[in-house]
């Protein structure tokens, strides 16, 4: 497409080359500075808990450094992803940057444990607003031909963030302080905020919104509840009890009201076209069982690197840095290959790719070698790559402007869920295995063996979601579809 492109709402300068010095470069440096603020503090503090707990005490409350942060994220983004598209994309950026810099140093002021795990859950709020609005920002002003470079982008900095974040958190921790993991957010902060406000531009329509209060309070309250079942059951409290059946019950029931009150609703949170339309069920599907493999990925294969084949954090770090490596590569590669075969073929080879690699990973025994454990890594990474993108793009390019917010923050939400979910299931494989407290590396690679079978299931799944997706002949439909269309053949039509 040439000239400029005025969507009802959004204005966009000329369609150029999206590198970092076109005239849209400097929104995609904030969105990239965003993406990078939420990528680092996911990982930042891992290696400065030790530090933290000596000098604030609460060692058995640390996980909840943890679990405040991924619950506050997680229930925030679906009411973000409709604000946004009530208000528009920018307000909610700004929002979530401010709330997330606030959290930030009254982080870094914290003077107790739980003080620091609620201004983690402040951290989370504003998280939960970044994360989904740049990839909903990236939607609105790049092609689908374009969305896949960028998306690989995205995909490098998490990747940098993964292996930049830890070696800050040890850095501070060791030479000055573990507040200063916090601070440096700060600078950060200022920089995203300011390069979005002075180069991102959006026309809102002005006019009376009915906000789904009881909505929003039923989804908060219901994944609230079966999150923290999820994130504590059979470590807090045994799964089978009276407070693990009854805060599951009670999430089950808030979550029953919240569908009852959608139906009425006439600006519900989560429009029935979540649920309803084949295109954006299937990818928050693939989004879910996503979830699953990455964080069962992210979690035992460094275990099982340390604690079977007997190397120091660093090389296992290396191991896992293959994971984050190979997904970048393939997802910048992405655009290209799904306007030449399609989406749907795209993220079939990517998620065949995947599902080989999590083979390959139930197979790893005593015996094999770091070089082998980070090159299966590899492959499910560039797997993962070529699957997660390209199905959220089409998710968003089928979607009008006032639905894709919601369209995105629901994908957001679905891999918050599946991670969730991996944490738990794996969590309760684990343990399950090591019943008899036995901490050998027999013992160890017998455990972390069911678990990288729960990924290869996991991975399957996301098979099943793909053969599921819609088929999406890109590029062979005319330039603009009629009122009328489908959500495929509107995909077809942008992409054209």
């Amino acid at each position: 497409m040439d000239g400029t492109e005025r969507g009802p709402d959004v204005v966009v300068t000329q369609r150029r080359p999206s590198e970092l010095r076109s005239e849209r470069g400097p929104v995609l440096i904030s969105l990239m500075l965003a993406t990078g603020l939420v990528a680092i503090d996911a990982t930042v503090i891992a290696t400065a808990v030790p530090s933290i707990v000596g000098n604030l005490g609460g060692f058995e409350q640390f996980p909840w450094l943890f679990s405040a942060y991924l619950l506050a994220q997680a229930v925030s983004v679906p009411i973000y992803g409709k604000l946004a598209d009530l208000f528009g994309r920018k307000p909610i950026m700004l929002f979530g940057i401010g709330l997330f810099l606030l959290g930030s140093i009254l982080c870094g002021v914290a003077w107790s444990m739980p003080v620091l795990i609620a201004f983690r859950a402040v951290q989370g709020l504003g998280a939960g607003a970044v994360q989904p609005m740049t990839l909903t920002i990236a939607g609105d002003i790049y092609t689908v031909a374009e969305r896949g470079r960028i998306v690989g982008y995205m995909a490098g900095v998490w990747a940098t963030s993964s292996v930049v974040g830890p070696t800050l958190g040890g850095v501070f921790s060791e030479y000055l302080s573990w507040r200063w993991i916090f601070f440096v957010n700060i600078p950060l902060c200022l920089l995203a905020g300011l390069a979005l406000v002075r180069n991102f531009r959006e026309k809102i329509e002005r006019r009376a919104h009915h906000l789904d209060y009881a909505g929003a309070t039923l989804l908060t309250v219901g994944c609230t509840l079966l999150m923290l079942a999820l994130l504590e059951g059979g470590i807090a409290w045994p799964w089978v009890s009276p407070v693990g059946v009854g805060v599951v019950a009670a999430g089950v029931v808030a979550l029953v009201a919240f569908a009852l009150v959608e139906r009425r609703s006439p600006e519900p949170v989560l429009p029935m076209l979540v649920f309803r339309r084949r295109l954006v069920w299937t990818t928050n599907l693939v989004a879910l069982t996503l979830g699953a493999v990455v964080m069962g990925i992210t979690s035992y294969v460094p275990t099982y690197v340390q604690g079977v084949l007997g190397t120091g954090p660093l090389i296992a770090g290396f191991a896992l840095a293959a994971n984050t490596l190979g997904w970048p590569i393939t997802a910048s590669m992405a655009g290209r290959i799904y306007m030449r075969i399609g989406i749907r073929a795209t993220a079939a080879i990517g998620t065949a790719a995947a599902i080989a690699g999590t083979f390959l990973l139930t197979l790893v025994g005593e015996h094999d070698t770091v070089l082998f454990v980070a090159l299966v890594c590899f492959i499910v990474g560039a797997g993962l790559g070529l699957t997660a993108g390209p199905t959220l793009i089409a998710a968003q390019a089928s979607s009008a402007w006032a639905e894709r917010g919601v369209v995105t923050a629901s994908n957001m939400f679905s891999r918050s869920m599946g991670s969730a979910m991996g944490v738990a299931v794996f969590g309760a494989v684990a343990n399950a295995a090591l019943a008899t407290g036995e901490r050998s590396a027999a013992a160890l690679a017998s455990a972390t063996h069911y678990v990288f079978v729960g990924v290869f299931v996991a991975s399957v799944g996301t098979g099943v979601a793909i053969a599921l997706f819609p088929s999406v002949p890109i590029g062979t439909a005319p330039a603009t579809a009629p009122e009328d269309a489908t959500p495929e053949e509107a995909l077809v039509a942008e992409a054209s």
